[in-house]
């Protein structure tokens, strides 16, 4: 059943979103685009969706898994399509928050900073992203090294790519390779100063093989030098320094061997699992029900 979920400030619009029967609606709250990743499908957000419609949050997800083939721009277009269709249809003109996760921050931000950068026309309150690739993938690069590629495409096959799969036929991969266009012009756009931007990446400091086990719980990343190497400090596929931005701090939810306070097992802190994660979907709803952090 579609629901009216209407803002309490007189300058906004109301929002008509799908939300649950059950859902209470007692306060203002911003709608919430969903952007999935690479190789990945809308129904990864299955479990903040339930914790969205308890908080009276209303969402769309953003579906792109029929653009294969596409490059990172043309998802761009298409999520720029999509949002004006949700803004046209729900007669909604105020800020959205949206949270993406890997490169679906790639496709948010070319949208925002480098389509959008000038005019501003889309309004965004807040970007969060889960594990993004925002300087370029190492293992995008990886599956391109003419020694390492095949071993690394072998070792991830059937858990993080398709059977069979070719890296030079993915212009979506190509477009996050840390040399990229794309990611040079993510890199000269800047940030936008009325987006308050979070990061949210995991860490394995206690150096869990079954943290991320295809990689004995580490993530490659690429040095300064251009070297590959191995660290603890990322998330089986995507490593810290590839999700730093300019004077944003990454929020780092680590993965521990303890299990007391009922937290996740190591494995929920890779990368794929990333918005499944109790945590990580706590710290989300903290950032999108914070108050005193509106705009």
């Amino acid at each position: 059943m579609i629901h009216s979920l209407v803002n309490s400030h007189p300058d906004r619009i109301p929002f008509s979103f799908m939300v649950s029967n059950s859902t209470a609606m007692t306060r203002d709250r911003y709608p919430v685009i969903l952007v999935h990743g690479w190789n990945s499908h809308p129904g990864i957000w299955k479990r903040l969706v339930i914790r969205l419609e308890a908080a009276a949050i209303p969402y769309r997800k953003f579906d792109h898994t029929g653009m294969k083939g596409a490059s990172l721009p043309e998802i761009g277009e298409s999520l720029q399509s999509f949002l004006q269709d949700v803004r046209k249809e729900n007669a909604w003109s105020g800020p959205v928050d949206i949270v993406c996760h890997s490169i679906g921050t790639c496709i948010v931000r070319y949208l925002l900073e480098v389509v959008d950068g000038t005019e501003r026309k889309q309004a965004v309150r807040q970007l969060i992203g889960l594990g993004p690739p925002n300087k370029g993938s190492a293992l995008a690069e990886l599956f391109n090294d003419p020694q390492r590629g095949e071993e690394i495409i072998n070792k991830l096959t059937g858990v993080f790519v398709p059977q069979g799969y070719d890296p030079a036929a993915d212009r979506l991969v190509q477009d996050v390779r840390p040399g990229s266009p794309v990611i040079h012009n993510l890199r000269t756009a800047g940030l936008r100063s009325d987006i308050t931007y979070r990061i949210i990446v995991t860490a394995n400091p206690e150096d869990i093989p079954g943290f991320f086990p295809w990689f004995e719980g580490k993530t490659w990343e690429m040095a300064a030098d251009g070297r590959y190497r191995a660290t603890l400090d990322g998330d089986g596929i995507v490593a810290h320094r590839e999700s730093v931005l300019p004077g944003i701090s990454l929020d780092i939810l680590s993965a521990s061997t303890e299990r007391e306070d009922h937290l996740p097992a190591p494995d929920q802190y890779c990368h794929i699992n990333l918005p499944r994660n109790p945590l990580v979907i706590d710290r989300i709803m903290h950032y999108l029900t914070d108050t005193a952090g509106r705009k």
